[in-house]
């Protein structure tokens, strides 16, 4: 009887504080809208005051949407994903045209590999930021859009109109061969259809039979936790944990692989970065716990919240944050809001403040949010001479003039006089690296010229390949992979 009058009253006093807190402020409005000089609009302050400033001071990703965000907010998840088929480059300027999808309005269009678009809807691109038109791009992707594009070799440019489609596209944006039986596959997000995707590629490339298999999560935000759950499954024991739930008012959920699962045993390494977020921490983050993979790269972004989204009246809504997600070892992938502008919880704040997280085989991990990576590795350095190149589309500029009338194959190899004629190609346009800088970057210019007469030529799925032999993380996870090694050491 105690304890349940002591319940009882601390409810009682709770219920009366708040009531207390909610008489103070119609008291305080009330007077406002009495003696203020200015008049107070009773929406305003409600639903752009007293709520947004309620919610703000709980944590960065809980937020009030007024009634037209909400509605805004609505149509973003109903709306299907619009586009032209058309792969590009951007730079400070330009646009340059990479490859145009069969059957899509751009291939309709009669835009090719080579294309430079000028302006877009009379918005010249030569006048704007890369940022800017990238916003451009994406605005023209709802409604038909007027292009003015340069077809290589041709003095006047083309209008073209297009009429955006509904686009196909899938989660896993690359997949093929490192080398002989090793396999990579780069997956974009968590969507419904991901996992089978990923499955579907994985058996393509060799399933049961292959050595290793790199998965690349780098710039994955993330998305549907179904998905992330299903795919850390593939490669997990039946019953094991991917991760649970826990919150103040949520009841602690717990989710394992399948009792039937049959995992693949092939050795496996996951690339991640600091954009690497949500879903695809849970991936990275399960499979390291349970010694499964080898994580590579930097420090993941950090976000593990479970939010959900409420209707409210009037048209508005709230999403708020409900919980938190765990990885196996106990560690929360959220990382801790250490500004006083935050008043998150004990369960929020501070799960991760512990050091002493260990995976199934005793091997420490380090919990403060987000994952770290068992093996550092970073991007290709970008010298200042690197840079230059990027910045003036060198690469694709050449490859363009150097397919003029030429056909390509998938076993094409680049002669050894194409690099001189690039170097005098670049010395023409008054870009003269010193003799060391073009010696010690030999092997960099053979690759990237390929990559971009692939691209031209064969695809970007061909040109990602022989980028691939640039790319450093890639290249430290196909050694780990190879190599086999066990993390249980």
């Amino acid at each position: 009887m105690v304890v349940v009058a002591l319940l009882f009253s601390a409810f009682f006093a709770t219920a009366q504080d708040d009531a207390a807190e909610m008489k103070r402020f119609i008291e305080t409005l009330r007077i406002l809208q009495e003696y203020s000089a200015e008049p107070i609009n009773a929406d305003q302050a409600f639903f752009q005051g007293a709520i947004p400033g309620l919610v703000k001071h709980l944590d960065p990703h809980s937020v009030f949407f007024d009634k037209d965000q909400f509605e805004q907010l609505r149509q973003m998840e109903t709306s299907t994903r619009k586009g032209f088929g058309t792969v590009v480059s951007i730079l400070p300027g330009r646009v340059l045209v990479l490859q145009t999808l069969a059957n899509t309005p751009s291939a309709k269009a009669g835009m090719m590999a080579g294309d430079e678009i000028l302006a877009v809807n009379n918005y010249r691109l030569d006048r704007l930021e890369p940022d800017q038109i990238v916003e451009l791009l994406n605005d023209s992707k709802q409604k038909p859009a007027k292009l003015i594009v340069l077809h290589p070799g041709n003095m006047r440019p083309a209008e073209l109109t297009l009429i955006p489609e509904e686009m196909q596209s899938s989660s896993v944006e690359r997949a093929f061969l490192l080398q002989p039986g090793v396999g990579y596959i780069r997956v974009g997000s968590f969507e419904e259809k991901t996992a089978s995707q990923i499955r579907v590629a994985i058996e393509q490339l060799g399933g049961r039979a292959l050595k290793g298999l790199v998965i690349d999560l780098r710039n994955n935000p993330g998305g549907m936790m179904n998905a992330a759950i299903e795919t850390a499954g593939f490669f997990l024991n039946p019953r094991q944990m991917v991760l649970s739930v826990k919150g103040r008012n949520v009841p602690e959920k717990i989710e394992r692989v399948a009792s039937d699962n049959r995992p693949y045993t092939f050795p496996l390494a996951v690339l991640v970065n600091g954009k690497s977020a949500s879903a695809s921490e849970i991936v990275a983050g399960a499979l390291q716990d349970h010694d499964r993979a080898v994580i590579i790269g930097e420090p993941t972004f950090g976000k593990g919240l479970v939010q959900g989204v409420f209707p409210l009246s009037e048209g508005t809504g709230l999403a708020l944050t409900t919980a938190l997600y765990y990885i196996p070892s106990g560690r929360s992938i959220q990382k801790p809001f250490r500004s006083s502008d935050f008043a998150l919880g004990e369960t929020a704040a501070h799960p991760n403040e512990r050091s002493d997280f260990k995976t199934d085989s005793g091997r420490p991990v380090a919990g403060g949010g987000g994952i770290i990576p068992d093996v550092e590795a970073f991007p290709r350095e970008m010298t200042q001479f690197r840079n230059v190149l990027e910045a003036t589309a060198s690469f694709t500029t050449f490859a363009t003039e150097y397919l003029k009338g030429k056909e390509i194959k998938t076993d094409w190899e680049m002669p050894p006089a194409l690099l001189d004629q690039f170097q005098a190609w670049l010395s023409e346009r008054r870009i003269q690296p010193s003799l060391r800088e073009w010696i010690s970057n030999r092997e960099f210019l053979a690759a990237r010229l390929k990559t971009e007469i692939y691209n031209l030529a064969l695809g970007v799925e061909k040109g990602d390949e022989v980028d691939a032999t640039l790319d450093p993380p890639i290249q430290k996870a196909l050694a780990a992979v190879l190599k086999g090694e066990s993390l249980t050491k």
